[in-house]
């Protein structure tokens, strides 16, 4: 199972590129078992949204 830092990290890079099958089946098993990642998960998406409905310069 990855680490709490290991899913933050391939969380963070979810937002950049493409995960691979493995990568994204690794994320889904450590978020089944870890509420602190999920909230994370969460919070990332929140700040995503945020981010695209900000308005540009």
């Amino acid at each position: 199972m990855k680490t709490c830092k290991e899913v933050h990290r391939m969380v963070i890079e979810g937002q950049d590129r493409s995960l691979s099958f493995f990568e994204r089946m690794a994320i889904r098993v450590h978020l089944m078992m870890c509420g602190a990642c999920r909230r994370f998960e969460a919070q990332m998406d929140f700040l995503r949204q945020a981010v695209r409905r900000f308005p540009g310069d």
